[in-house]
């Protein structure tokens, strides 16, 4: 039994009415009216706690039944909601529910965990069966431990709240961006056909598909003569781009991975942007394989098509953490080269401070160039934007958006050299990063560099 506010309202009343008479009668020389007063007074609260805990016992009888949705895997970085359905009996029933899940859970855009459960109230009706969502957002991949359900249903009365448990200990994994994966999935499906029509209409691509009647406006350079001779009217040739192409993703897991970027390692967005690229790559028709390095190639899954080849990115890539070490970027191209011979677009997901530091990848990506399409993705911490564009107001601010400005113009000068030497750039902030290298991707096989 807990006690609940009207019960202690009473308790409080009847102890001061006690005191008044008490102080009423404190100046009769007679003592027996001051230990009537205050033995009514305890006889009086003994009787309201006696409610209370007949008021309990009757909550327990009138129990609303919760259980919590089986849990789903978790994205990282998301707000993953989480289902809980509450019936009640024939009696109305007010609740307070909290749910034991994992601490090492955090806020968006917060770098602490949340440090307590917030207990969630609600009110049901008679026979009323209502779904509970709340979120939460974990901040790294793994399994956590789920706890059990606690709730608290206030007496009929409204003198006290009867506390229960309810067991509902489970264990969840949370996996890179599945949230994302599904939409992205849904955005390409919705694409799909009408990108294909436009390149048709447009005449790109350079496999042939079909033929057609010449309609007004279309290209002469796609005619087919040979075919308008025999049919005696003009045909268009139809081409779309080329399909099964291979796409091959380098995801750097080194030192300046492992920094915080927006309440995650900068190593999960790239990562999530790996996959969202993979995903991309494979409903498009390519081969997708991967690969993560440090100074040493510690993963590598082969250039595969299909359905299947998402599940197994995810199963071998989930697990995988980044480490203080310095990248080896020559040996990770070098695996490339032996393990990939045909020519594929590289990916390389990574981040690049100045010229000094990034001399090795320089040479890296330049042995990629011509016999592979190099491209190079590096993750930009917004807090540098930000500092760069903020107006100083101090001394010390100053000196912040100096060393701001000072980081960023190093860094485009680094981008400029890898771009001079044939490399695809894509420079965008870490927590945006899969959405624009999904687009760049779309945009390389419209316009058939590959």
């Amino acid at each position: 039994m807990l006690p609940a506010a009207r019960l202690y309202q009473l308790i409080l009343a009847g102890t001061g009415a006690g005191l008044a008479i008490a102080l009423l009668l404190s100046g009769q020389t007679r003592p027996s009216g001051l230990a009537i007063a205050l033995g009514l007074t305890l006889l009086y609260d003994g009787v309201v706690l006696g409610l209370g805990v007949v008021d309990a016992r009757r909550g327990r009888s009138r129990r609303v039944s919760v259980a919590r949705r089986p849990l789903d895997k978790l994205s990282i970085g998301r707000e993953n909601p989480v289902h809980l359905t509450v019936t009640a009996g024939n009696a109305p029933a007010l609740i307070k529910l909290r749910d034991d899940y994992p601490t090492d859970f955090g806020r968006p855009q917060a770098e602490e965990p949340l440090a307590f459960r917030e207990a969630i109230q609600c009110e049901i009706a008679p026979q009323e069966t209502r779904e509970i969502t709340y979120t939460v957002f974990p901040k790294q991949r793994g399994v956590y431990a789920w706890g059990d359900l606690y709730l608290r249903q206030l007496g009929p009365w409204g003198l006290a709240w009867h506390d229960w448990r309810i067991p509902q200990a489970a264990s969840v994994a949370v996996y890179p961006d599945l949230i994302g994966l599904r939409e992205l999935s849904l955005r390409l499906t919705l694409q799909t056909s009408g990108n294909i029509r436009r390149a048709r209409r447009m005449g790109m691509g350079t496999e042939f598909t079909e033929l057609r009647d010449y309609s007004a406006g279309d290209d002469l350079r796609f005619v087919d003569w040979k075919a308008t001779a025999r049919k005696s009217h003009l045909l268009m040739r139809v081409l779309e781009p080329e399909q099964e192409q291979t796409l091959v993703i380098l995801l750097d897991r080194g030192r300046l991975m492992t920094a915080q970027v927006a309440g995650l390692a900068r190593f999960d967005w790239a990562l999530n942007a790996a996959l969202a690229l993979a995903l991309a790559g494979l409903h498009r028709g390519d081969r997708v394989g991967v690969g993560v390095f440090d100074q040493q190639m510690h993963a590598w899954i082969p250039p595969e098509r299909g359905a299947h080849q998402l599940p197994e990115l995810l199963a071998q890539l989930t697990p995988i953490e980044p480490v203080f070490q310095e990248p080896d970027y020559l040996n990770a191209v070098t695996t490339v080269a032996q393990r990939q011979t045909r020519r594929a677009l590289v990916v390389l997901l990574t981040d690049i401070i100045d010229q000094t530091a990034s001399a090795e990848l320089f040479g890296a990506m330049a042995q990629l160039a011509p016999r592979y399409l190099p491209f190079c993705v590096a993750l930009r911490d917004r807090r540098v934007d930000d500092r760069a564009n903020h107006p100083a107001e101090d001394v010390q601010t100053a000196y912040s958006r100096a060393v701001a400005l000072d980081l960023l113009a190093q860094r485009q000068l680094a981008l400029a050299k890898l771009k001079q030497r044939g490399v695809l750039i894509l420079d965008a902030p870490a927590d945006r990063i899969s959405t624009q290298l999904v687009d760049r991707y779309l945009q390389l096989k419209a316009r058939n560099l590959l």
